[in-house]
């Protein structure tokens, strides 16, 4: 049987084994496996784990590797490095079309997520409230996705049993009705934090922190639901669970760092490790979880480290965060513009924004020419010849900023001494945690014209950002920011600041309404081929994937505006 990869046919897969033959002797019962439609504890709860795997293997994803900076490139945050091909059309905007690879592969796992949700909460029905409850989350965590991204789309609110060709586009006002109940259930229904069976279990505070996220989004049309997210986001906050990290903890105190790097060390995210801010924090860690280590190959640490491996005088390291590929580069804007005046913020500290190195190979030496502008050319005449060795600051080519080294944000790096080609990655993924609960609040309270509340809550993560500095300055108000300075814009810039690499910056900047503006931030003027353009407003949605289109031969699946 060929299989086409499109919701009519995936959204039967889980499903189609419950359809039973008429013949009961040729109905197998396989006891020593979970059964899809099952309602016994342990099928539920392997189906539930289920969802967990989706996640992994949505942002796992590396077949094309480029997966990952899809949701980054094209944005006032970063620009084109050594790209792979398939986030291309996310900055190259002319060349966005239905047939892109990116694109079909976000669909397609939504609705993976959506059709698996649906069968445990058809399966449940009311017996067993967290299992749906965590089944509903993961509903609206793709729900939300696609009305953010595509807005009208399909809605399912049953598994599907067996294969449908008559989709159509429902409105999102609904599919924000289904969104806004799965949320109010699961936060009703799913355990306190540290009540789950696991630590990256979806709990409560899990739940309000995408329903805060929904509701900012759904207050662009009904400005009621602002008021809705900062509850939500309160409520974390009032958690005397969490608390901002402000002090070094965990592993790695015998080594050079700072109390904000610590959060994104390899063995320091968990909340059982001592990050209090974590509030998601999906376990993927080699070697150290129940499968057994990662799932495919995730590519985060490659998309986001340069490639300094291809100097001669450097090795793979810890310290400089492994091998990486150079696909994403830090914009002019997100290396220089948003950290003007903020001389002294710990997130711009040479180990969260990694801007310099030196040579670390053992025993190297090296005779380099270097130009007139302290750029690294080839020996000659007219150029000055120095001997460089292990310990120096490194020289770098001028065409080196494209791919080989440029500041980078260090939160994904890893270094695993098992696997020096590093394909994978190694670390936990930090999700969710307590920094941005402070930056969705802020934005509600602007939202709802209290420009002071939001100042406080920018002011607390400002408080963390410029502790050490204010001890050493003296200054005790270094950092603080008032309720005149409170705009959407300004909270952009404080979210690229506090969460660069960490959030997906597509989704942010769609939700607000803001990407076209802020791609005009961007900074970077070349090289040509490495440079945003071709934007149009119609891109601000994704367009359908062609094969739904195709496969969908009993109704029309509308395409979005502006594309074929």
């Amino acid at each position: 049987m060929k299989c086409y990869k499109n919701i009519c046919i995936i959204l039967t897969a889980i499903t189609i084994a419950t359809v039973s033959c008429s013949k009961d002797f040729l109905d197998e019962d396989p006891y020593s496996s979970y059964r899809t439609g099952a309602t016994d504890a342990q099928s539920i709860e392997a189906q539930v784990i289920g969802l967990h795997l989706t996640f992994a293997e949505l942002w796992g994803m590396s077949s094309q590797q480029g997966f990952t900076s899809c949701w980054q490139i094209g944005t006032d945050i970063t620009s084109a490095g050594a790209t792979q091909g398939v986030e291309n059309p996310f900055y190259q905007y002319a060349n966005l079309n239905s047939e892109n690879a990116g694109v079909s592969y976000l669909w397609q796992k939504c609705y993976d997520f959506i059709n698996h949700a649906n069968v445990i909460v058809d399966a449940v029905g009311e017996t067993n409230t967290s299992a749906a409850a965590e089944a509903k989350f993961f509903r609206a965590y793709a729900y939300n996705i696609l009305v953010t991204l595509w807005g009208d789309v399909p809605l399912l609110k049953n598994a599907v049993a067996s294969p449908t060709f008559d989709y159509t586009r429902q409105p999102v006002t609904e599919v924000d009705q289904l969104i806004d109940e799965d949320l109010t259930y699961a936060i009703a229904n799913l355990p306190d934090m540290g009540q789950a069976a696991k630590e990256s279990r979806i709990n409560k505070d899990i739940a309000r922190q995408l329903a805060a996220e929904v509701y900012l989004r759904i207050g662009m049309r009904d400005n009621s639901y602002f008021a809705k997210a900062e509850q939500a986001a309160t409520a974390i906050i009032n958690n005397t669970g969490y608390k901002l990290i402000e002090a070094r903890y965990g592993k790695f105190l015998g080594e050079g760092g700072d109390y904000y790097r610590d959060m994104f060390r390899f063995g320091n995210q968990r909340r059982s490790e001592g990050n209090t801010e974590a509030i998601w924090t999906f376990e993927m860690e080699y070697n150290r979880d129940v499968n057994g280590g990662t799932i495919d190959n995730p590519q985060f640490r490659r998309v986001w480290q340069p490639a300094y491996h291809k100097w001669d005088g450097m090795v793979n390291a810890d310290s400089l965060g492994g091998r990486g590929n150079g696909r994403l580069r830090l914009s002019n804007f997100m290396k220089y513009t948003v950290w003007s005046g903020l001389e002294g913020d710990i997130r711009n500290s040479n180990f969260n924004i990694r801007r310099t190195t030196n040579y670390n190979r053992p025993n190297f030496s090296a005779e380099i020419g270097v130009d007139a502008n302290g750029y690294r050319v080839a020996k000659g005449a007219g150029v000055q010849n120095v001997t460089i060795k292990t310990g120096d600051k490194v020289i770098p080519f001028i065409a080196d900023s494209l791919e080989v080294w440029y500041p980078f944000p260090t939160k994904w790096g890893g270094y695993d001494a098992t696997d020096d080609f590093g394909y994978a990655i190694v670390k936990d993924w930090p999700v969710m945690r307590l920094g941005e609960t402070y930056l969705l609040r802020a934005e509600a309270r602007l939202r709802q014209s209290n420009a002071g509340g939001a100042a406080d809550d920018i002011n607390i993560l400002r408080d963390r950002a410029f502790k050490t500095a204010r001890a050493t300055s003296g200054n005790a108000s270094l950092g603080t920011v008032g309720a005149g300075n409170m705009t959407i814009d300004f909270i952009l810039d404080e979210r690229a600041r506090e969460l660069i690499a960490e959030e997906n910056r597509r989704m942010t900047l769609v939700r607000m309404g803001k990407l076209k503006d802020r791609i005009a931030q961007n900074g970077d003027t070349s090289p040509a081929e490495k440079v945003t353009a071709g934007f149009q407003d119609f891109n601000a949605l994704l367009p359908v994937p062609l094969s739904e289109i195709q496969l969908n031969k009993g109704a029309e699946l509308k395409q979005n505006p502006g594309y074929n």
